[in-house]
């Protein structure tokens, strides 16, 4: 009897032993506060009082700065002309596309009027509309490493479709080939007006994306010319006209820097300008114009981004009176927040 019991107790103990051991194969996580979700947070309670005083503070912040950027896009001085189809002879009217590609002269005379004083320095731009440079085959013809360094020159696999007969193009692509290529003249009282084309591009893009010692070579030189030809004596990080260019727009309506007028130009004076009408937009219905325009702290005149402070400053302004409004005519008792979990006694019922 004895040692039935004995034995009877010892099986009895070791179930014991085994049903309180954890098992090894548990998939339960280790328990830490991050796992469980008991970290210190930040609960606020939204109170009438927080939420009419944060829509407040927007509108309070978001109002003047939506009035100060209105007020420096309306002293921004612009002046523009668009002359794709005024630069057209009469005759050639109703086949553009052929006279552009002619070889005749295209030099068209345009005067602007100075309507307010503009503070030098002037920016000269040219608008295109309707030229999608964002389009995927003309974003990725290029050669970033061919534009870069020297030995890359023959890298040209990622410049398709364009082809010179085997013979490697620098600056190749699309992007390179459909560079650019009207120009402008101006003058004043028949005294001529120097554009300053130096420090127009990005100086990142001229340090980093432009080799010293990479020139043009075999451009333009095709059966088929897109746009502007290149000096092959200077290299291409000097080639400022190229390297705009080359920075593609993401819309296609876009504006790039030609150069700066850097003389200050008086109210009612006339601008003559010399255009040579070379570059084919016809062929897409594209428009071309030429800008110039001042700059204040904020660049250049837009008033997108007064507008959007202005909305948003007035939409909270409205907010905060309508819940005021109905804060006072409408009151609602506050529950306890005493009752909310993470304000009670974790141990307490």
């Amino acid at each position: 009897m004895m040692n039935s019991n004995a034995t009877s107790s010892s099986s009895g103990v070791a179930g014991s032993t085994e049903i309180s051991t954890p098992r090894r194969n548990s998939k339960r996580p280790k328990y830490s506060k991050f796992t469980q979700q008991e970290l210190p947070a930040c609960k606020p309670i939204l109170t009438p009082g927080w939420v009419i005083s944060a829509f407040m503070l927007v509108s309070i912040v978001f109002i003047p700065i939506g009035v100060a950027s209105l007020f420096a896009s309306r002293d921004v001085v612009e002046i523009v002309d668009r002359y794709e189809t005024a630069c057209i002879p009469p005759a050639s009217k109703s086949h553009k596309v052929e006279y552009i590609q002619s070889s005749e002269d295209k030099t068209c005379n345009r005067t602007l009027r100075v309507l307010k004083r503009m503070k030098q320095p002037i920016y000269v731009y040219y608008q295109l509309d309707n030229f999608y440079q964002n389009h995927r085959r003309y974003v990725k013809s290029r050669s970033d490493e061919q534009l870069k360094y020297v030995r890359s020159e023959n890298d040209t696999s990622a410049c398709k479709p364009e082809d010179n007969n085997g013979l490697s193009i620098v600056p190749c692509g699309l992007i390179a080939w459909s560079l650019f290529n009207d120009t402008y003249s101006f003058s004043r009282n028949n005294q001529q007006l120097t554009v300053n084309k130096k420090g127009i591009s990005w100086k990142s893009d001229r340090e980093h994306k432009f080799g010293e010692k990479v020139y043009p070579k075999n451009f333009q030189n095709g059966k088929l010319i897109g746009g502007a030809h290149l000096n092959s004596s200077i290299p291409l990080s000097e080639q400022e006209d190229l390297i705009v260019w080359m920075r593609t727009a993401a819309l296609p309506t876009f504006r790039k820097l030609y150069g700066k007028i850097e003389v200050d130009l008086q109210e009612n004076e006339l601008i003559q300008v010399a255009v040579e009408n070379n570059y084919n937009t016809y062929s897409f219905n594209g428009k071309k114009k030429l800008v110039l325009s001042t700059t204040t702290w904020l660049g250049g005149k837009n008033d997108f981004l007064g507008i959007a402070y202005l909305t948003v400053g007035g939409l909270s302004f409205f907010l905060s009176m309508a819940f005021t409004v109905v804060y006072l005519a409408k009151p609602r008792r506050l529950g306890d927040s005493s009752y909310l979990s993470w304000n009670r006694n974790p141990g307490g019922h």
